[in-house]
């Protein structure tokens, strides 16, 4: 592996360090960061919750996370131990005033001033302000102090301005770092180095060339213990206004004028800013949604949403939500967008299908497949694209059979390919917000996104059943086939031309 530059020490203050997220993806992160060398042993993890824990019991906590969620060969004694003697604890309920302040305020004072402060707040979006606030008052802001805000930014624009009022009180905006994970993706960076250092690609990345793009995000799991979040929440908020918006803007923007992290964020809000806009009444048009029932996976029977929020429950929450989007551009005309995302759904994979236009007349007897670039998110990151070549096979004519150029970037690099918030907890310690979202962009997604949400409040398209295991409801296969359009699972079983 090239070798990694260190980073600065810095102190990471992790509000919900009992929780889900900071066992299952901060720390098992933070760990490989540091086992490549990019951590100074001097640097430090606190983890802030309620629970009265003691530092060691915390650090058993944070190495039965590493063992469960790292690899066994990347673990080894003297790095994990080392690693831990990092990890600090203060019992605090950050939303609370009269909580134990000075006990963290004594910790961060314990250093040489300057030292570089990450606040991440791993907790609900509801309590980023009053922690936020608390942090002010108890004057462990600095100028090296950076805020890290996990998704979701409030549950509609209403409310996430209110969340951003509330945190921009007391953080500038270049000290907010609003993560959304799906940017940190390799795969998702690589759009940017595929489109604009490869001329062969972005010359042809208008409606000139491609007659359609999708980009799905399907899982195969349900909500597992997320139910009462994913209750309130459901895959529109939850995938479809952050995640798949982030990943179209990627895919739509237009070359910014360098890799600034102002300069690729004002092109990404320029598409979010073209977004032809879904009112309520047109929702039964541009969208679908569905919701799961019993079924099998991977030859196991699972139940359905309902049962797995509990018994006698009822819900209009989708688990599943496909899209028409179009943007209103010179580059794009009336290209359109499919998104689509959705929980136990018959195989995990996110990709992005870029569908170029066939030939408009074919010399061959059998007429050639119109390329198709796929661009592989997770699993097996990757790009393939499909051309049509010569039938090897002995044929009295120039037959055509389709081939796939296929890459894959694990084997191609020969590394391991870092989770997502491995860059992205270490960018918020360089002050790099390259790969993080600009408040204007929350606010543009939401102000596209709750048109959509009061047409399903008033019931203007159906919430359809869906059978685990398969790829959605019927819906979703009618708003493309609108256009004579198909999803990607779909186009795979067509039979040769």
């Amino acid at each position: 592996m090239a070798h990694l530059p260190p980073v600065d020490t810095f102190d990471y203050i992790v509000f919900g360090g009992t929780g889900d997220l900071t066992m299952r993806k901060l720390l098992p992160a933070l760990y490989h960061r540091y086992r490549d060398g990019q951590i100074p042993d001097d640097s430090r993890i606190i983890g802030t919750a309620r629970s009265p824990l003691s530092r060691a019991d915390y650090q058993q906590r944070a190495t039965d996370a590493l063992h469960e969620h790292v690899k066994p060969e990347a673990l080894d004694d003297a790095t994990v131990a080392r690693f831990v003697n990092m990890v600090h604890y203060v019992s605090l309920n950050g939303a609370e005033a009269d909580s134990d302040w000075p006990t963290l305020k004594t910790l961060l004072d314990s250093v040489p001033p300057g030292r570089i402060r990450v606040y991440y707040l791993a907790t609900s979006p509801a309590l980023y302000g009053q922690i936020c606030e608390n942090l002010s008052r108890e004057d462990l802001i600095t100028p090296q102090s950076r805020v890290v805000l996990e998704k979701p930014i409030g549950t509609d624009l209403a409310s996430a301005e209110a969340i951003n009022d509330s945190v921009g009180r007391h953080f500038p905006e270049n000290q907010i770092f609003r993560i959304d994970h799906y940017l940190g993706k390799e795969t998702v960076q690589n759009l940017i180095a595929l489109r604009f250092a490869n001329p062969v690609f972005e010359r042809l990345w208008s409606c000139d060339a491609i007659d359609y793009v999708q980009i799905t995000a399907a899982e195969t799991v349900g909500v597992e213990n997320r139910g009462p979040y994913y209750d309130r929440s459901g895959a529109l908020r939850d995938m479809i206004q952050n995640h798949l918006l982030q990943v179209l803007c990627l895919v739509a923007m237009d070359p910014p004028v360098s890799l600034g992290a102002d300069s690729v964020r004002n092109e990404k809000l320029k598409v979010l800013h073209a977004l032809k806009p879904i009112e309520a009444d047109d929702v039964a048009i541009y969208t679908a949604r569905g919701q799961y029932m019993r079924g099998t996976i991977g030859g196991r029977a699972v139940n359905g949403y309902l049962e797995d929020l509990g018994e006698g429950m009822t819900s209009e929450t989708e688990t599943f939500v496909a899209l028409k989007a179009e943007i209103l551009t010179w580059r794009w005309g009336t290209v359109p967008f499919y998104l689509r995302s959705g929980k136990r759904m018959a195989e995990k994979s996110s990709e992005i299908v870029i569908q170029f236009r066939g030939a408009p007349w074919s010399i061959f007897a059998n007429r050639p497949d119109a390329n198709r670039l796929i661009i592989r998110i997770q699993p097996d990151e990757g790009m393939m694209l499909s051309v049509s070549t010569k039938d090897p096979t002995p044929t009295d004519s120039l037959a055509l059979r389709k081939a796939d150029i296929n890459i894959e970037f694990e084997k191609a690099f020969n590394i391991r390919y870092p989770d997502a918030y491995e860059r992205l907890l270490l960018d918020v310690v360089r002050g790099d917000p390259i790969l993080f979202i600009r408040r204007d962009e929350v606010a543009a997604a939401w102000r596209w996104i709750d048109p959509i949400l009061q047409g399903w409040k008033e019931n203007k398209a159906p919430l359809e059943p869906y059978a685990s295991g398969t790829w959605g409801p019927e819906g979703a296969r009618n708003l493309l086939s609108q256009s004579g359009h198909l999803w990607h699972e779909d186009m795979k079983q067509q039979p040769p031309t």
